[in-house]
């Protein structure tokens, strides 16, 4: 129903009910209710804001917030994107962009979940945030950026190792559907394995890496930040892969060249701003700037997308 949308209101009313019912999925009520705009829900939903249930409590504080303007139990559902739990890290971003709380997004950009999640609850509370000009492309420019970037050490990690694991067990992790995990993996081959860890990396590159999207993406980072300049024809290839499930990969790569600091990558970089991948494109002007190119903007100043016209836009006049 939230998807759908209604504004008849007894159909509200007679989901708003079912608040008072024991046994119901309160989380996904209490979020169409605040999906489809029903503030006279608001005291039945208030009574949930101090629920066991930490997925329905923030999403009755989500709510609170939006229909009432108090955010003064934000920082409950702050505390849910650092949750052990990888659906509650997800959830608490959604919930995020539900209560339109701007102050998040260096918070959301900390979250240690897959950066798709990352980057479309800063997008969306971006575009709210400007279109209502209470924040500006300045204020979100930073968390995004590092998002995009995606190094581990700008991560809050919700997990820890007792002792550091062997190399082979950190590249297996890489395979784990929690990123947060993948993420610790990354950071702990990269803090105590650097010197080895870019052959133990390519050892199943085209047996299984490869095949595996979630953990191709972390191998394409990994080996930008170990600035391992035979993988050069593997980051181009990576580059150009147009499979879907592959986009994560790309942008990554964009990074990874710009990490290698190697000139020859730029005019494949720039051939890259053509795409309608926007966080490809966002990442390939970080790309460009890393490796001083001074001039990539301007083919972005009038992109169709408007985050990467404003990041044109912003280094034209710092260029200028």
């Amino acid at each position: 129903m939230g998807e759908i949308g209604t504004s008849d209101v007894n159909i509200l009313e007679d989901i708003a009910q079912l608040l008072d019912k024991p046994g119901q999925t309160y989380r996904v009520i209490i979020h169409t209710l605040t999906k489809l705009n029903y503030e006279p829900a608001l005291d039945r939903i208030r009574q949930f804001i101090n629920d066991l249930d930490p997925l329905i409590a923030s999403a009755a504080i989500t709510s609170v917030c939006r229909f009432s303007k108090d955010y003064s139990q934000m920082g409950k559902v702050i505390v849910m994107l650092q949750h052990q739990n990888v659906l509650a890290r997800r959830l608490s971003i959604q919930d995020l962009i539900d209560a339109r709380y701007y102050n998040a997004i260096p918070d959301i950009a900390r979250c240690p979940v897959s950066l798709v999640f990352r980057l479309r609850g800063i997008r969306m509370l971006a575009e709210a945030g400007m279109k209502s000009e209470e924040i500006t492309f300045e204020m979100i420019q930073p968390p995004l950026e590092q998002t995009i970037r995606d190094h581990p050490d700008d991560l809050g990690l919700v997990h820890s190792y007792e002792t550091t694991p062997d190399l082979t067990v950190l590249v297996r992790t890489l395979y784990e559907t929690d990123f947060g995990k993948c993420y610790l993996a990354s950071k702990t081959i990269l803090d105590h394995y650097a010197d080895t860890a870019a052959s133990a990396l390519l050892a199943n590159y085209e047996e299984e890496v490869k095949s595996d999207y979630g953990a191709h993406f972390h191998v394409i980072k990994l080996l930008g930040w170990l600035k391992y300049a035979p993988a050069y024809d593997l980051l181009l290839e990576a580059l150009h892969n147009l499979q879907p499930q592959y986009q994560k990969s790309r942008a990554a790569a964009a990074i990874a060249l710009g990490e290698l600091g190697v000139s020859k990558a730029i005019p494949v970089l720039k051939a890259t701003l053509s795409s309608k991948n926007w966080v490809l494109k966002y990442a390939t002007l970080m790309a460009l700037e890393k490796l001083g190119c001074r001039d990539g903007h301007e083919i972005a100043l009038n992109d169709s997308d408007w985050l990467i016209q404003a990041k044109a836009q912003l280094q034209s006049t710092l260029i200028n």
